[in-house]
């Protein structure tokens, strides 16, 4: 595989429990702050589950123009409120954003249920935060926390071609859902009580600002880290498949991105999320690819201060990375890794910007 251009990330927007901003989520995790709590939803034992989530009072309410939309869900609405102040952050003063259009990470369908959102959410996204990007050349990439690096790996491709000077890559998820929430609890995925194989439900979303290298000056910004790649694959023996699950989804993508991509591996940004079903594939891709990590490499779960943000996870850990990498304490190159609940893998790779790596 042939390298991809780099791209440079001028803007960086999060929305989540532990922080309302991209500088306070990042604050907040790096100093380990955990808000998950009990909540008034109850699992089939009726014991109150366990989640991380963002304060209402700490939400927007919907936009009045949304009011009378039909068929908007509570998960939808829900969505749109975490999304609109993130996106807003991502390219605040930022002129003719009606240039720039939206590739969004979503939530993928739960096995035998529809989608969790249409192309209308797009609109709705764009009313809600009150951000009028390019509706025309926008996307929605509906494949859960790996969804992000699909997006990521578009957006680099429409960069590099010219098609788009400047992309925003976002992610947005609730696990805040009645329905959701009691299939994940009666496959016994939610941590509880006695449930020590499961996660933590969360939600959140995060959005980047991107363009290709020698843009930023155009917005009187300077470029926060730089993408050098991203990739895709998916495994065949996914959680909900009847196919054996050997781990070759990640694999595939890590040999994807290190095709692509320079440097040993210095810093980990896992998308661990407390379940072992992918701490096993982390373990054979890692195994498979050891010789592209350097020494002593470190490796961060940030779910555990976030719970399992879902489709909004992957741009969100590219997010912590850069301002990691930009503020000095997080050593690049950086690996940033997601794998979805069906078939979906991701990975990409995050550097210091103008090739200023911290070692």
């Amino acid at each position: 595989m042939t390298a991809q251009r780099p791209v440079e990330i001028l803007g960086i927007g999060m929305t989540t429990a532990v922080g309302l901003t991209a500088p306070t989520t990042a604050a907040a995790v790096r100093a380990g702050v955990s808000l998950s709590r009990e909540t008034s939803v109850l699992d089939r034992r009726f014991k109150p589950i366990v989640m991380t989530t963002v304060p209402e009072a700490d939400l927007p309410g919907l936009s009045p123009a949304l009011h009378a939309t039909l068929g908007l869900t509570a998960r939808q609405m829900r969505m749109l409120r975490l999304g609109g102040p993130a996106l807003r952050e991502s390219v605040a003063g930022v002129d003719r954003v009606d240039r720039i259009p939206v590739l969004l990470a979503v939530p993928e369908p739960y096995p035998g249920r529809p989608a969790v959102v249409g192309p209308g959410f797009l609109q709705q996204l764009a009313v809600q935060a009150e951000v009028p990007f390019h509706l025309e050349r926008s996307r929605i990439f509906p494949q859960g926390r790996a969804a992000g690096f699909a997006a990521l790996h578009e957006a680099i491709e429409r960069l590099a071609s010219g098609s788009d000077v400047y992309v925003i890559v976002g992610g947005i998820d609730s696990h805040l859902d009645l329905h959701l929430l009691a299939a994940l609890d009666l496959e016994g995925r939610l941590r509880a009580e006695r449930v020590f194989d499961g996660f933590i439900p969360g939600e959140g979303a995060a959005f980047l600002l991107l363009s290709s290298a020698g843009k930023a000056e155009h917005l009187g910004r300077s470029p926060s880290a730089r993408i050098d790649g991203a990739a895709s694959a998916e495994e065949p023996g996914h959680r909900y498949s009847e196919e054996f699950y050997r781990g070759d989804g990640l694999d595939l993508a890590f040999r994807r991105l290190f095709a692509s991509t320079a440097g040993a591996v210095q810093t980990v940004y896992a998308g661990l999320n407390g379940e072992s079903f992918n701490a096993k594939e982390w373990g054979v891709a890692y195994i498979r690819h050891r010789e592209r990590f350097a020494e002593g490499a470190t490796i961060e779960h940030p779910v555990d201060c976030l719970g399992d943000t879902g489709a909004a996870l992957g741009p969100m850990l590219v997010g912590l990375a850069a301002v990691g990498i930009n503020r000095g304490y997080r050593r690049a190159p950086c690996l940033v890794w997601c794998s979805s609940d069906c078939g979906g893998r991701g990975a990409a790779m995050v550097s210091g910007a103008q090739g200023r790596e911290v070692r």
